[in-house]
C-alpha cells in the first residue's frame, strides 16, 4: 500500500481539502486550523507529493484509489459521508472521486477549480480555461530548469492581487518546506490538467456542490463559473472580486464564510 500522509485537525462534519499541482498540504496549515475549530480537516498530500509516496504512473485512476484507501480508516468510518474540498488540480481529482466512489462523498467544493482546465471550443461553445500552450511551455521548462518553472507557476497564482510580493513569499514559504515532487509526477499532473474532461461528471452529479472562484484569477477564469452552472443548475456558485487563485491564503476570511455556510447547509 502506498504511503500517503495526512494531518487531520477539528471536530465535526468531516472536510478533506486536496492541494493543487506541485504543492503539499503544508499550504493549507493556518487556513486548515481556522476551519478546524467547526469541522473535522484532513489535508492529504497527493501521491508523489509532501510527504506522501510517488505512484507510477501518476494518473487519476490510480491518485483517487489512493486517497480513497486512506479516507478509508477508522477515523473517516462514522457513517456520514465526507465533503471533498479540492483547490484547482485538487479539484478536477475530487470530481473523478465523486464520480468513481460516489458512496464516499457527500458533497463537493470546487476552489479555484475548472472540471476541463484549458480553453477549447469557438464562440458560444468556448469553454474557458487556461492557455494550452502555456501547459505546454511548463512542460517543456521542467526539464531544463524544474525549480524555475514552479517559481513562475506560484508568480502566475498572485497575478493582479493587491499584495503580490507577500503573498508569493507566503506561497513560496509552504510550499518549499519540501522537496518539490519528481519531473515524471509533476509532468503527469500538468498531463491531467491538459487531458481531463470532467464536465460530464459535474453534469451528471446529484449531490451539493459549491464552486469557489476569483474574480482576477489568471489560471482559472471567473466566466467558468457560468458555464459550470449551466451544466449543474443546482450548483452554488460563489465568486470573491478581488480574490486571485489562491482564496484560501489572500481572502481566508471570505472563502472560510462561504465554505461554513455550505457545510452548516448539509444534513450529518
Amino acid at each position: 500500500m502506498t504511503k500517503i500522509h495526512l494531518e487531520t485537525f477539528g471536530k465535526g462534519k468531516s472536510i478533506v481539502l486536496v492541494h493543487g499541482w506541485a504543492m503539499h498540504s503544508g499550504i493549507w496549515r493556518e487556513f486548515a486550523q481556522q476551519l478546524a475549530l467547526n469541522y473535522q480537516v484532513t489535508c492529504i498530500d497527493l501521491p508523489g507529493h509532501g510527504h506522501s509516496e510517488k505512484i507510477d504512473p501518476f494518473t487519476m485512476e490510480r491518485i483517487s484509489a489512493e486517497l480513497i484507501k486512506i479516507t478509508s480508516l477508522p477515523c473517516f468510518s462514522k457513517g456520514e459521508g465526507i465533503c471533498w474540498l479540492g483547490w484547482s488540480l485538487g479539484a478536477n481529482v475530487v470530481l473523478d472521486i465523486a464520480s468513481r466512489y460516489p458512496e464516499r462523498v457527500s458533497s463537493l467544493i470546487l476552489l479555484a477549480g475548472n472540471p476541463s482546465f484549458t480553453c477549447s471550443g469557438l464562440g458560444t461553445q468556448k469553454w474557458p480555461g487556461m492557455d494550452v500552450r502555456l501547459l505546454d511551455d511548463f512542460a517543456e521548462h521542467l526539464n531544463k530548469n524544474c525549480q524555475a518553472t514552479l517559481l513562475r507557476f506560484l508568480s502566475l497564482q498572485v497575478n493582479a492581487l493587491p499584495d503580490p510580493k507577500n503573498l508569493l513569499k507566503k506561497l513560496k514559504a509552504a510550499v518549499f518546506e519540501c522537496d518539490a515532487p519528481d519531473k515524471n509526477t509533476l509532468q503527469g499532473g500538468l498531463d491531467i490538467l491538459k487531458q481531463a474532461d470532467l464536465r460530464p461528471v459535474l453534469s451528471g452529479l446529484d449531490l451539493p456542490v459549491s464552486a469557489i472562484l476569483g474574480g482576477l484569477d489568471t489560471l482559472v477564469p471567473v466566466a467558468v463559473g457560468q458555464k459550470m452552472q449551466q451544466l449543474l443548475p443546482n450548483l452554488e456558485l460563489n465568486v470573491i472580486d478581488r480574490a486571485g487563485h489562491v482564496p484560501f491564503l489572500s481572502h481566508s476570511r471570505e472563502t472560510l464564510a462561504i465554505i461554513s455556510r455550505f457545510m452548516d447547509k448539509q444534513c450529518i
